[in-house]
């Protein structure tokens, strides 16, 4: 069962010098939410195109965690087109379920309830395009599901056992409303709490499937609703997906003694402040990077956005497309260039452009 002193006995469990350095950097991310909540000046057309890439970004970067082998190019490529007759592959099915909720909480965070209720509906439309999961969409287990790692010889290890399935609902609705009331009285900071949410959530590990792409849905709903509203414009799951050995470790660390008030949470909760942390530093060079825009010309912004489509572009290409001179296209690249918001590579009639 969830105690609801357990977060505080796990927190006391650690050094001085462990939680200062975690709330030094929480102090950080609470700075940079307050800052964007009164002062980003991003025009919404940017918010908008921005968002629409994170959303691709992250589903990519999620479903791959868990073993998917489609890059953010072939996702993106699925998404504009999405004909869901045709998903006939799981990385596809798992590709549209993910970012149909993904956009779902973006848009509507503020709307959604934390609730039992939301989290098995996210739970079906998740796998809503999986033939394979039909039966278990949106219901919990009705089998043991032990989490296991194979070795390079293709031994089974059991890394722990979850929750028995009887005891499932129980444990989760214990553990849903003690994060919400929790997140109400404000006595541990809400960064905190969501990171034992998802120690706690992966730990009974509710369903046959997907509890580990829910668990960067639910935590992208949480962190928005807490007052993190810049979660839909920088990829929580792309960062994760980056330190994919270090994450799992962290969380692997955390579990080795179960739902125990002594579990070691150091690593996890490190790891899940660092991930926000990066958060905003990527962010604040897409910011830095936008503000450079502003400087441009018409046909600057326009050669610019050529990049939403194409990978890399030429003068030839930017002259055919604004229907320019290529003398014309050729200064309009030597400004993206002297802005750094793009890179010169070759030399002579085969020098490309790519997007800083």
């Amino acid at each position: 069962m969830v105690n609801g002193n357990r977060l505080s006995l796990r927190l006391q469990n650690m050094s001085g010098k462990d939680m200062a350095t975690i709330l030094s950097k929480v102090a950080k991310i609470d700075e940079f939410k307050g800052w964007w909540k009164g002062a980003s000046n991003l025009s919404p057309q940017t918010l908008g195109r921005l968002k629409r890439n994170i959303v691709v970004t992250s589903t990519g970067a999620s479903t791959r965690i868990e073993g998917s082998h489609l890059s953010d190019k072939e996702v993106e490529k699925l998404l504009k087109g999405l004909n869901t007759s045709k998903l006939k592959d799981r990385d596809s099915q798992e590709v549209a379920g993910y970012a149909e909720v993904l956009q779902t909480v973006f848009d509507s965070y503020r709307d959604i309830p934390f609730s039992e209720g939301i989290i098995l509906q996210f739970h079906s439309h998740l796998l809503r395009y999986s033939n394979k999961d039909k039966l278990k969409r949106g219901a919990y287990k009705t089998n043991p599901n032990k989490v296991v790692a194979f070795d390079s010889a293709g031994g089974e290890s059991v890394l722990f056992n979850p929750t028995e399935p009887h005891l499932t609902a129980v444990e989760m609705q214990e553990l849903i409303e003690w994060t919400r009331t929790q997140l109400k009285k404000d006595e541990q900071h809400p960064i905190l709490v969501i990171a034992n949410f998802v120690v706690e959530f992966l730990a009974i590990h509710p369903f046959h499937d997907g509890n580990g792409r829910l668990s960067r849905i639910l935590t992208n709903l949480l962190l928005a609703k807490a007052g993190y509203a810049y979660m839909p414009y920088v990829s929580m799951e792309k960062i994760i997906e980056d330190h994919k050995t270090e994450y799992y470790i962290a969380l692997r660390t955390a579990q080795k003694d179960g739902k125990s008030p002594k579990a070691d949470m150091v690593r996890w909760i490190s790891f899940f402040v660092d991930v926000m942390v990066r958060q905003i530093e990527v962010l604040k060079t897409f910011i830095d990077g936008s503000s450079k825009t502003s400087l441009l010309s018409e046909n600057q912004e326009a050669a610019l956005r050529l990049f939403d489509t194409l990978d890399e572009i030429s003068t030839k290409v930017v002259a055919e497309k604004l229907d320019i001179p290529n003398v014309t296209a050729k200064q309009i690249l030597a400004r993206l260039v002297e802005l750094k918001l793009a890179r010169r590579i070759g030399a002579g009639r085969s020098t490309r452009y790519l997007r800083t």
